[in-house]
C-alpha cells in the first residue's frame, strides 16, 4: 500500500518518497494576521492537520512548520484605524488564531515562524540573489529579475511570453493592467519583476538593511522561513490553490535560484471554499469567521467532518444543508466513539471507562488495511470516512440491541476491537468525542444515552410505530428530559 500524492508541480499523481527515509519535512503557508480566521482558513488548517496526522499514523516522523505573516499593508491599515501598532494587531489575531484552531481540534505546529522574526534570513537570501544576478536594487527597493530564472512558471504552467505585464501589488504580485506612471513600475527593469524588499514609506515600521530602511516583500518571507527552519529541500509544501501563482511560483524562483536544488518534492494545494455557490467575500455578505460559526452552536467536529467529506483538492460549497448533513454524520460517529464508555463496563471490558486502552494489537487489521489503502490514494479522506461510518453504525446497532435485550449479538471481545479501531481511525482524522461531558448527571442519564434513545425514537417513528415513539418520549420526560421536534431534527434539554 504505497502512498501516492497529486503533485501540482508535475501535474500527476506520484509515489511518496521523502528526502530522508522515515522523515517528512512539511511547510504550510499560514495566515496573514490582520483579522479573525474564516471558513477558508478552517478548511486549509483542517486538511493539513489531517495530512500530518495520517503521515504520523503510517509511521513517518513529521516536522511541521506553519508561518505567520505579521507585516502587511492590511495589518498596517488596521493598526492605523485602531490607533494601534502593527505588532499589537498581529499579536491579537495570532492569539485569536490559536483560540479558533484549538476549538477545531487542530494540533499545534512544531514551530510558527513570523516574518518580523526572520529578518536576518530574509536579508541574507536577498543578498545572495543579488550576488548571483537574480536581483537588483532600485532606489531603496530590491526586485527579482524574473527572466533570469529560465524555469519561471513551471508550477503554475504559465509562460512568460503569455503573461500580461502589470502593476505589482504590495507583495510584488502581478495584476493585468500596467500603470506606467506608477513610481514602482518605473523602477523595474522588466514589468514582470517583483519586489523582494520595499523602501519604507513615511510612518511605516521599517528595518535597517544594506538597501536602506524598509520591509520585505511577501514572497521572500516564506522562502527564508523554509530555508531557516527546514533546509534547502523539503518534502511537502502545502497551501491553498490561490497561492500557486504568484506566491508559490515566486518562492520557487527565489529559493532555487540560490540553492540550485528543488525547494519541495511535492507541492500540495487545497481547494477553495464557496458559500451557497458563490465566492466567499465581505462585499457579498457571505463572509463567515470560524468563531462566528462555532458561537452560533455548530459543533467543531461537524465542521471538521464537513471539510473531510470533500476531496481536499476540489472546491467545497458551504451551505446550511451541508453543515446540517455533517452534523448528523458527526452524531453517528460520536455515538460509535462513546460506545465503549457507555457499554464497556456492562460488556466486562474492565472497571471504569478509561482503563481499556487502545493498542495496535487490539485493532481490526482488515479494517485498518482498508482505511489505509483508501487514504493512500492522494489522501482520500472521504473514502476513509466511509470506513468510520461502517464501524460507527454497527456499534450503534449493537448498542440498541444491548439496550433492548441486555446483551449483544457480537462477542464482547470483538466489540472491543471494533470500538478501539473506530477510536484510533477517527483520531487520525482528528474526530474526537468529549468524554467528560458524557458523564451521568443528577437526571440519571448521560448525554450519550439520551442521544441513543432519541435515535431509537426516530427509528420507531420512521417505522410508524408511534406507540413506541411515545413511550420513549414519556420515558425521557420522566427523567427530566424534554424533546423538541423540528424540521431540522430533534433537540433536547434538561428540565
Amino acid at each position: 500500500m504505497t502512498l501516492t500524492l497529486y503533485n501540482t508541480l508535475t501535474r500527476r499523481q506520484e509515489p511518496f518518497e521523502t528526502v530522508e527515509t522515515g522523515k517528512v519535512k512539511m511547510y504550510y503557508c499560514g495566515v496573514t494576521v490582520y483579522d479573525y480566521c474564516h471558513l477558508g482558513h478552517a478548511r486549509a488548517c483542517i486538511v493539513w492537520d489531517v495530512v500530518r496526522r495520517y503521515l504520523q499514523f503510517i509511521g513517518y516522523q513529521v516536522r511541521y512548520i506553519q508561518n505567520f505573516t505579521d507585516i502587511d499593508d492590511k495589518i498596517l491599515n488596521r493598526a492605523c484605524l485602531e490607533h494601534s501598532s502593527m505588532e499589537a494587531v498581529a499579536d491579537r489575531f495570532i492569539k485569536a488564531y490559536f483560540e479558533d484552531m484549538a476549538r477545531l481540534g487542530i494540533k499545534e505546529a512544531d514551530e510558527y515562524p513570523r516574518a518580523t522574526h526572520t529578518m536576518n534570513g530574509i536579508q541574507r537570501l536577498i543578498h545572495e540573489l543579488e550576488n548571483k544576478g537574480f536581483a537588483y536594487p532600485a532606489d531603496g527597493d530590491v526586485y527579482y529579475a524574473v527572466r533570469q530564472f529560465p524555469e519561471y512558471g513551471k508550477l503554475s504552467g504559465r509562460k512568460l511570453e503569455d503573461m500580461q505585464a502589470g502593476k505589482s501589488d504590495a507583495y510584488g504580485g502581478l495584476r493585468l493592467r500596467a500603470n506606467v506612471e506608477d513610481p514602482e513600475y518605473q523602477k523595474k527593469k522588466d514589468p514582470l519583476d517583483f519586489a523582494l524588499w520595499k523602501a519604507a514609506k513615511p510612518g511605516e515600521p521599517a528595518w535597517e538593511s544594506p538597501w536602506g530602511a524598509g520591509r520585505p516583500g511577501w514572497h521572500i518571507e516564506c522562502s527564508a522561513m523554509v530555508r531557516d527552519r527546514l533546509g534547502d529541500t523539503i518534502d511537502i509544501h502545502a497551501g491553498g490553490a490561490d497561492l500557486i501563482f504568484p506566491h508559490h511560483e515566486n518562492e520557487i524562483a527565489q529559493s532555487e535560484a540560490v540553492t540550485g536544488k528543488p525547494l519541495a518534492r511535492y507541492w500540495l494545494h487545497n481547494g477553495m471554499v464557496k458559500v451557497d455557490g458563490e465566492k466567499m467575500s465581505k462585499s457579498l455578505g457571505n463572509f463567515t469567521t470560524i468563531r462566528e460559526l462555532l458561537d452560533r452552536g455548530v459543533d467543531p467536529m461537524a465542521v471538521r467532518l464537513f471539510v473531510l467529506t470533500a476531496q481536499y483538492r476540489t472546491p467545497i460549497d458551504f451551505t446550511d444543508e451541508a453543515i446540517a448533513a455533517a452534523t448528523n454524520g458527526w452524531h453517528t460517529i460520536k455515538e460509535g466513539l462513546l460506545f465503549g464508555y457507555q457499554y464497556g463496563k456492562q460488556l466486562g471490558w474492565g472497571v471504569g471507562s478509561g482503563e481499556w486502552g487502545v493498542g495496535s494489537g487490539s485493532l481490526l487489521p482488515e479494517t485498518v488495511g482498508r482505511f489505509q489503502e483508501t487514504v493512500n490514494n492522494d489522501f482520500n479522506f472521504p473514502g476513509g470516512l466511509t470506513v468510520l461510518f461502517e464501524l460507527a453504525k454497527e456499534l450503534r446497532r449493537q448498542g440498541n440491541i444491548i439496550v433492548h435485550q441486555g446483551k449483544s449479538e457480537t462477542s464482547p471481545e470483538e466489540l472491543q476491537r471494533q470500538w478501539q479501531t473506530l477510536v484510533t481511525l477517527a483520531g487520525v482524522l482528528g474526530l474526537e468525542a468529549e468524554i467528560e461531558t458524557e458523564t451521568h448527571t443528577s437526571n440519571g442519564l448521560s448525554d450519550a444515552e439520551i442521544e441513543a434513545k432519541i435515535q431509537q425514537r426516530q427509528e420507531a417513528r420512521q417505522a410508524k410505530n408511534f406507540a413506541e415513539s411515545d413511550r420513549i418520549r414519556d420515558e425521557l420526560q420522566a427523567e427530566g428530559i424534554t424533546l423538541i421536534d423540528s424540521r431540522d431534527g430533534t433537540r433536547w434539554h434538561r428540565n
